[in-house]
């Protein structure tokens, strides 16, 4: 486990539009009296060797925190992909474990599991009972050029990148909600009540 620590590094993807929120940063909306990318952050931080956060706004509230902050390389929030490239070009480590800042609950192990299950692929994501999670996802460096044509080319879906490189689905059999993504106020305030 130490050794698999040793060679990743975390990014919390926080760099979004949060357009479902109204605009509000997603990452910064409270849930128990703490921003949604705390509650990420506290979970994702014993998995790896240390913790970035990918943001394009409310910086100084991430300067706080003492972590690297990330932000994107090219303009106008062109989505998640954006991030994980800033993150490869300012982060000299092998192996990334990115998780969006909107799932509190990620499971405490869910990047040992994703290491476990990688066999030759240059990239995995979860998969849990409903859907695919590709913001959860563990990414080998290699995939840089490939990852930079793409986004030039106009493309900006997760999924379909990581399935072109050749990345593999990890089945996780978790409560679902582990996978929850929170992205508007009414589910914020569900789980509010729910917790």
């Amino acid at each position: 486990m130490s050794e698999q620590r040793e060679t990743i590094s975390g990014v919390i993807l926080a760099g979004g539009r949060s357009s479902r929120m109204g605009g509000q940063d997603k990452a910064q909306m409270r849930l128990q009296g703490k921003p949604l990318w705390q509650h990420v952050w506290q979970r994702l931080a014993p998995q790896v060797q240390d913790v970035s956060i990918s943001a394009n706004r409310n910086l100084e509230c991430y300067q706080q925190s003492q972590l690297r902050i990330i932000s994107d390389t090219l303009p106008d929030y062109p989505g998640p992909l954006a991030g994980m490239l800033s993150a490869f070009q300012q982060i000299n480590c092998p192996w990334i474990a990115f998780s969006a800042c909107d799932t509190p609950f990620i499971p405490e192990d869910y990047v040992i599991r994703l290491w476990q299950q990688k066999r030759q692929a240059p990239a995995v994501w979860v998969r849990s009972h409903e859907r695919d999670h590709p913001a959860l996802s563990l990414i080998h460096c290699e995939v840089v050029p490939e990852l930079t044509r793409y986004l030039a080319s106009g493309e900006r879906r997760v999924i379909y990148f990581l399935q072109h490189i050749g990345g593999l689905a990890v089945p996780f059999h978790d409560n679902e909600q582990a996978f929850v993504n929170i992205n508007t106020p009414e589910e914020l305030l569900h789980y509010e009540r729910k917790i």
